[in-house]
This record gives C-alpha cells, structure tokens and sequence, in this order.
C-alpha cells in the first residue's frame, strides 16, 4: 500500500509539471497566433494533452486520497477546489474560441486578451499549488 501511495505521489508532481508546461505552451502559442484557423487547429489538437493532465493530476489525487483512508485535509480541499476551477477556466477560453469566426481578427485579438488572463492566472495558481505542494 505504501509503495503505491508514493508511486501516486511522484506521479501527481510529474502530472503538475506537464500541466504546468501545457499551460506555456498554450501561452506562447496565443501570443504568437496570428490567424483564428492555425490557432483553432493547434488548440484542437493540443487540449486533449492539457485535459489529460488534469485527469491524472485528480485521478492520482483520488488514488492518494484512498490510499491515506480518505481523510479530506485543508490541502486536499485546496486542490478538489483547484481541479475544478482549472476545469471551469479551460471550458470558458475552449467555448469563446468557438464562436470567433475565421475571419473576424477583432473577434481574435479580444479573445486573445481573455485567454491570456485565463491561461497567466491558470499558471499562477498552478504553480501557487505545485510550490505548496514541495513545502
């Protein structure tokens, strides 16, 4: 049980990190999109890799939850909070990129605005909860 415990917990942090990288990556390609459909296709392609590392951030947090006997501590309701305001945040930016057509680039540039500030306080929380996490 203890061995899978810890292999849960090395597999959270890693899970975090990619998350974390996700969210980069999404952020440079928003900064340096320039055309609605390029931008569209990429983020068609790559946020199946984000919500995938959500999904193993929370199902290794499940793993670990169960593992301890499922005693809810403060840090443990920090990150169900968490895991669901990331959740949130990535369906609001996904469904505003919807309704931009292909060739409104103001349309575009607003959303790039609202994405930035979704994606910069995703990473600011992300790694709030990661440093919080080693401590």
């Amino acid at each position: 049980m203890n061995e899978m415990y810890n292999m849960s917990i090395v597999t959270h942090n890693f899970s975090v990190l990619v998350i974390l990288g996700v969210i980069s990556i999404n952020i440079y390609k928003i900064f340096t999109a320039k055309k609605v459909q390029p931008y569209r296709k990429f983020n068609m392609l790559f946020n199946p890799m984000g919500v995938t590392a959500i999904v193993a951030i929370i199902f290794t947090g499940i793993v670990m939850m169960a593992a301890k006997h499922l005693e809810f501590t403060l840090a443990n309701i920090i990150m169900i909070i968490f895991a669901v305001v990331l959740i949130v945040l990535e369906v609001k930016r996904s469904k505003a990129l919807r309704y931009i057509m292909n060739q409104d680039l103001a349309s575009f540039l607003e959303y790039k605005k609202f994405s930035m500030k979704i994606l910069l306080s995703e990473f600011a929380i992300s790694l709030a909860i990661y440093i919080g996490m080693l401590l």
